[in-house]
Order: C-alpha cells, then sequence, then structure tokens
C-alpha cells in the first residue's frame, strides 16, 4: 500500500491538541479582525518564521527539547505552534500600530526566535564536539548559486513575471532549490531517507541511470522542484498584480512548502550525532566544546533534561 504521509508525521495526545487549536484559532481571529496588508516585504518578514518551524523540528528529532513541551514541535504540530504565535503576533500588532509597523514587529521578533534556533542547534553540535558542516554547507552554496541562474533563466523568458513577483519570487525559487538540493545531498552524500513518499518516488526514478555515478539519484528531484517553482512564479504573476494581498499571501505560502524543508534538512545534518555515509566528514570543535559544555550542563534547560543527551 502507497504510503501518503511522511514518515514521522503523528499527532500528540489531546491535551496538546486542545492547545495548538486554541493557539491557532486566536490567532485566525486577530488575523481576521486586523486583515492585515500583504506586500513584497511582508513575504520577506515572514521568511525567518518559516525557517524558525524547521529548525524547531530538527532540534526535536534530536531531543533537545524538554519533555514537557517536546510534543509541540513534533510533525506536522510545529508548524500549527509557529503559525499560531505568528498570526496572534501579526494581528495584534496590526490593530494597535497599522500594516507597516506591524511588518517591522514580525520582522524582528522572526530574527530573534530564528537567531536562538540556530545559536541551540550550535550548542548542540559544539557541545557533542562535532558539527557536520561540509555537506551541508556546499547544499548552500550550491542551492544559491542555483537560484540565481534559475532566476536569471526566468527573466529571460516571463521578464513580467520575474519583475511583478521580485523578491518575493525569487525567495519561492530559492526555498524550492533549497529543498532539492539539500535533500540530494541528505540522500546521495549522507545516507539519510527521504521522509516523504511522493518524492522518494521521484527520486527513485533517478535510481539505476547512467547520470547516477556523475549525477547521483536526486537529480530528477532537484530539476523538478526548480522547474515547478518557475513555472509557478510564472503562473501567478498576474494575480500578483491584480490582487497583491491574495497573491503575495500565495507566494508566502508557497515559499514556505520549500523552506522548511530545506531549512530543516541543512539543520538536522549540520547536527545529528548520525551521519551514516559522512563519518569522514566531520568538523571537530573539542577545545571550544570542552569550554562550552561546562556553561551548558549548568543552564536550568539542561537540568530539565532538555540536553541530557550531551553530558
Amino acid at each position: 500500500m502507497f504510503q501518503l504521509l511522511p514518515s514521522g508525521f503523528a499527532l500528540p495526545d489531546v491535551q496538546y491538541l486542545v492547545v495548538v487549536a486554541g493557539l491557532v484559532a486566536v490567532a485566525v481571529l486577530a488575523l481576521a479582525l486586523a486583515r492585515p496588508v500583504v506586500r513584497e516585504g511582508t513575504v520577506l518578514a515572514l521568511t525567518p518564521w518559516m525557517v524558525v518551524g524547521a529548525g524547531l523540528y530538527a532540534l526535536y528529532q534530536v531531543d533537545v527539547i524538554p519533555d514537557v513541551v517536546a510534543p509541540f514541535f513534533s510533525s506536522p504540530i510545529v508548524y500549527l505552534t509557529v503559525f499560531g504565535l505568528l498570526g496572534f503576533v501579526w494581528g495584534l500588532s496590526s490593530l494597535a500600530s497599522g500594516p507597516e509597523l506591524a511588518t517591522m514587529v514580525i520582522a524582528v521578533l522572526g530574527s530573534g526566535l530564528l537567531l536562538a534556533v540556530v545559536g541551540i542547534a550550535l550548542v548542540v553540535g559544539l557541545t557533542t564536539t562535532e558539527l557536520h558542516l561540509l555537506w551541508p554547507g556546499l547544499g548552500l552554496v550550491v542551492a544559491v548559486v542555483l537560484t540565481m541562474v534559475a532566476w536569471v533563466l526566468l527573466g529571460q523568458v516571463a521578464k513580467d513575471a520575474q519583475r511583478t513577483t521580485g523578491l518575493a519570487g525569487l525567495l519561492v525559487v530559492f526555498a524550492h532549490t533549497l529543498d532539492g538540493i539539500s535533500t540530494a545531498v541528505g540522500v546521495d552524500q549522507l545516507g539519510f531517507g527521504e521522509q516523504t513518499p511522493l518524492s522518494a518516488v521521484v527520486i527513485s526514478l533517478g535510481e539505476g541511470l547512467p547520470t547516477e555515478p556523475l549525477l547521483g539519484t536526486a537529480w530528477l528531484f532537484v530539476l523538478l522542484k526548480i522547474t515547478l517553482a518557475l513555472v509557478v512564479i510564472a503562473l501567478i504573476a498576474g494575480y500578483v498584480e491584480d490582487e497583491p494581498t491574495e497573491g503575495y499571501l500565495l507566494l508566502a505560502a508557497i515559499a514556505a512548502v520549500g523552506l522548511g524543508p530545506g531549512a530543516h534538512n541543512i539543520i538536522l545534518f549540520s547536527i545529528s550525532p548520525t551521519q551514516p555515509a559522512a563519518e569522514s566528514l566531520v568538523v571537530t570543535f573539542e577545545p571550544l566544546a570542552a569550554a562550552v559544555r561546562p556553561l551548558v550542563a549548568t543552564h536550568p534547560f539542561v537540568l530539565d533534561g532538555g540536553l541530557s543527551f550531551l553530558r
């Protein structure tokens, strides 16, 4: 029987579901009352939140989150948890201060949360004396390069779409390119499996092809992700121009579908204690780890069991 849901997809106990449902309901109410304007800058302000959800799920997977709150950060509940917080802050700030200041508020708060999540991830890597930075870093660089190439090509065949969507469109291309490249890195270089069944089917099509020794098995998935991102931008550019609030909100949603998984892969691959095919590619930080570990060990977060596996 074909599996439709990603592996690791599970709902927490009912008490956690009730809390998250209440948070989401309050967020939706706040947004409905505020009806915030969405423009190009708004999409960019939402970007850190997309990565925050992904990073929290990666931290959950390496058992960093304390048990009492861990279910809030499992998949897929973590994305509803983050949306609930984002929606409440966005709606409340829009009602209190208007759209421009609200955009600044969500950008600043999202960036702060992102720095905190990345900081915790770095502490995890340092206190285990290992950060697996090579392949995730190379994947990020390749994603940036391919994004720029794809964006230039879009300008050649659909210049109006490129102009209309602007940086929001560029974000969509980068998000899905990062998802594709990071998946390829995980599958072909680090020995991780693909969690999403449909993506796994696409990747399996590359197995056994003459291109496998040179390009690996996931190159079809990468090509498909980039192509779909460009096609979607070309198709909805007119909608963005005619209905900017709905159009930019749609672009933000499309970007989140790619940036979330892509950022999750990069963070998880960097800090996961299990790297099946990459033992020789470890960057060690033993001297720095020796200095950091006592500080981490005395933090209340650790005493609650959050980082107990690092001791």
